[in-house]
């Protein structure tokens, strides 16, 4: 691709941004901005320490379905947020399975239980697990495992080729956390309001059939991934066979529910040509 769908975020009404996108074996198809610097990831701090959760699983730590959180709840109601705790306070607002509940709160509970499994503090057992390994030395969690992420899209791009082609798990664990848990259960999907369904894997917000959506309207119902409210985000797409990771510097509202959907139609666009 000559990248010229990705230039389109110097339209973008924010001081700085970079976006790339990226095969499953890695290969780079295109950049643009400042792809080395680094930017406050916000929520897409979710699907890194996600990622950290499936390793603890596959190394024995930590088991799915083993309880976490309220009481009811398991590691697996953490991740797909149905948990029943509330958005970013520690209190529980429904049973667990329930509703789709967004938690930031819940990560952090996450976060905690897999450093009491591991002994290891969180922030150090993703840098182990999931960081270092993949060569993101720009990357660092320096708070909640919901939210205080800092990285790169260079980083990024590493880590969502790894997604798409997995050499740190079993490519069957990966599945398993790009498929609806819970399916049916209605929730919010914040910025975007009521979805029913608001279907979510394991840390992963999948497109399926939802409208509106930070995703491009022709972006396949298989698409995964996750946005920021610092004005960031990456997607995969498994169908188009890339992914993509745009990182800015203004928060997320109304300028990127109308800037990020034309900007992923036209990267698949570009692809498809």
């Amino acid at each position: 691709m000559s990248a010229q769908s990705l230039a389109s975020i110097e339209n973008w009404p924010v001081p700085t941004a970079a976006a790339g996108v990226v095969r499953a074996d890695g290969t780079v198809l295109g950049t643009h901005g400042p792809v080395g610097r680094r930017f406050p990831l916000a929520s897409v701090t979710k699907p890194l320490a996600a990622y950290a959760a499936l390793v603890a699983y596959e190394e024995g730590a930590i088991e799915f379905d083993e309880p976490a959180g309220p009481a009811g709840s398991t590691v697996r109601h953490l991740l797909a947020h149905t948990s029943g705790l509330a958005f970013d306070e520690h209190r529980v607002m429904s049973a667990p399975g329930e509703r789709r509940l967004y938690s930031n709160a819940g990560f952090e509970v996450l976060g905690e239980h897999i450093a009491k499994a591991t002994d290891i503090p969180f922030a150090e057992y993703l840098r182990q697990a999931v960081l270092a390994p993949l060569g993101m030395t720009d990357t660092t969690l320096d708070g909640s495992p919901a939210k205080d992420g800092v990285s790169t899209v260079t980083d990024l791009l590493r880590f969502t080729a790894e997604v798409q082609a997995p050499r740190l798990l079993d490519p069957r664990t990966v599945a398993e956390a790009m498929t609806v848990q819970y399916p049916g259960t209605k929730g919010v999907l914040p910025g975007y309001g009521h979805q029913n369904p608001n279907d979510w894997g394991l840390g992963f917000e999948i497109r399926d059939g939802k409208s509106p959506h930070w995703t491009g309207a022709s972006s396949s119902p298989r698409t995964f991934g996750h946005f920021g409210q610092s004005g960031t985000f990456l997607w995969i797409d498994p169908a188009a066979g890339i992914a993509c990771a745009a990182l800015a510097d203004r928060p997320f509202g109304p300028w990127a529910v109308e800037a990020w959907p034309p900007f992923t139609d036209a990267v698949l666009a570009e692809l498809a040509r």
